[in-house]
């Protein structure tokens, strides 16, 4: 059996899950959101008290990979819409900084702005439905913040914005992950 797989996903005060049969899907509620999953038909999901028990119908290896992914994907989808996901980014440069009008996202970074002072339109992120953004002022860094019930579509988005000024190599200005190693290179000197 498969590890993973095997370890029943709890579920916590708050919470409700609802298994399709028919349609092979899982919905959960909870406090931030609702998320939906579509189940690969080899594989069973069912809900005992306040556990839920994956469970797969042969031994093959392509089930036995399933059968752990299923599980961590359910246990993704508990946390995310009891507790939530976030990814934190911090923008490194002289003059490089975020600024949040509603729900856009707006970056000052580099060759962003047009010839009104704004940034072009590529460099204003809306906010997808599901996910909020947030820039703390007051911090020694500038930083974004991507919060979100659905940890795919947070690190998507994160991935986005990281996308627009990825560091480079020599000074590391850019757009980076908080705690993220970036490697410089040793810029050459001229005789």
């Amino acid at each position: 059996m498969s590890r993973i797989g095997r370890i029943p996903v709890t579920i916590p005060a708050g919470v409700t899950v609802t298994i399709d049969d028919k349609k092979n899907t899982i919905t959960v509620k909870g406090p931030l959101g609702t998320l939906t999953e579509q189940i690969h038909p080899r594989i069973r999901a069912r809900v005992e008290g306040d556990k839920i028990h994956v469970e797969r119908s042969s031994d093959e290896k392509e089930e036995r990979g399933l059968h752990g992914l299923t599980r961590a994907l359910i246990n993704n989808m508990v946390i995310g819409v009891s507790k939530g996901f976030e990814k934190t980014l911090e923008i490194i440069g002289v003059g490089y900084k975020a600024v949040l009008q509603g729900q856009t996202l707006m970056l000052y970074v580099g060759y962003s702005l047009d010839e009104n002072g704004r940034p072009q339109e590529k460099y204003c992120i809306k906010a997808p439905e599901g996910i909020k953004f947030e820039v703390p002022e007051k911090m020694q860094v500038p930083t974004i913040i991507v919060k979100g019930c659905d940890k795919h579509l947070v690190g998507q988005v994160a991935a986005n914005i990281r996308s627009m000024r990825p560091p480079e190599p020599y000074h590391g200005k850019g757009i980076r992950y908080k705690d993220e190693v970036v490697r410089l290179k040793v810029a050459k000197t001229g005789k």
